[in-house]
């Protein structure tokens, strides 16, 4: 087995970066499977039917039908000793962060983390606040790889067929002392910037903490949610969860609605995987313009009211 894409469960179906994941395995070329842990694993496994996958690995066992670190170190320790993948390879996500490490330390491979591109043997990460990129390189031929968010489109995956089949892991109590109450969340609440297809987000152009409803007002009448740059965060106009940018979550929506973003790199960094972009701004020269596919010079204070009002007489 060349590549292993370790999937992840998003409240009952496969996780958009999961997804991202596997294109980003089909281009590394040679063989990709999959590996589904949970109780929804087989769901995931039929949700990957039509994908170009050599076969996803179920495991669905007791102690690791929700999500928790020592369960799910355990299981894809012992699937990488049965299948001896080159590459492992998953979404960069909390999930990801809290587990794989310990994954890395027990097979004695590198992890990789939040990697950008694949150059030949080199993996591309961006640094100092995405301002430069690094090529990171191993002496050794197998590793764990974390894809950034939106490194990769789950657009580009390849179609075909696959068959899953379960794997038996030998799980005891005494592999699984922590144990997770509820399954893990990618944010806080109901609110998952990562899976949300319309977002709308908050720079300081909203100006003041009383101009935040009109913000929910609009993500109400859109269905979407509410995120924001770093410093509407840091004034506590809203909670930290919703922070986009080299600081706070990636998120690859179909529509990005920046609200009052200048476009600095450290909040694009956070949102450049946008399918749309479309920027309200009353500076004409706003970097934020650059990358948008619909600009709006304008106040939004006046624009996004008469927007929300458009909206709710439809």
């Amino acid at each position: 087995m060349d590549n292993l894409v370790v999937l992840e469960d998003n409240r009952g179906s496969l996780h958009r970066m999961s997804k991202e994941a596997i294109a980003g395995a089909q281009t590394l070329g040679g063989t990709v499977a999959a590996l589904a842990i949970g109780e929804n694993a087989q769901a995931m496994a039929n949700e990957l039917s039509g994908v170009k996958l050599s076969e996803v690995i179920t495991v669905d066992h007791e102690l690791v039908s929700t999500y928790n670190a020592d369960g799910y170190t355990e299981v894809v320790t012992q699937v990488a000793k049965a299948e001896s993948p080159n590459l492992i390879l998953t979404g960069h996500s909390y999930q990801t962060r809290d587990f794989m490490p310990r994954v890395s330390a027990k097979l004695d491979i590198p992890f990789i983390p939040d990697i950008i591109a694949v150059e030949g043997t080199s993996y591309i990460k961006q640094v100092l606040n995405a301002k430069l990129s690094a090529a990171v390189t191993t002496s050794v031929s197998s590793a764990i790889l974390s894809f950034q968010s939106a490194a990769f489109s789950d657009e580009d995956i390849i179609e075909g067929s696959c068959t899953s089949k379960p794997f038996d892991a030998g799980l005891s109590p005494q592999d699984v002392r922590s144990r997770s109450e509820e399954p893990f969340q990618e944010a806080a609440g109901d609110v998952d910037l990562e899976s949300a297809e319309l977002l709308i987000s908050i720079g300081r152009g909203i100006e003041k903490e009383e101009n935040i409803t009109m913000a929910f007002d609009l993500a109400k009448a859109l269905g979407a949610e509410v995120c924001a740059s770093r410093p509407v965060v840091d004034s506590g106009w809203v909670e930290s969860f919703r922070q986009v940018g080299s600081s706070g979550q990636n998120v690859s929506p179909k529509l990005y609605f920046a609200l009052g973003i200048s476009g600095a790199i450290q909040h694009v960094v956070g949102m450049k995987g946008s399918k749309n972009i479309m920027a309200v701004n009353k500076d004409p020269d706003a970097p934020i313009f650059e990358l948008a596919d619909y600009a709006v010079v304008g106040d939004l204070l006046e624009i996004i009211p008469k927007l929300v009002e458009a909206l709710q007489t439809e």
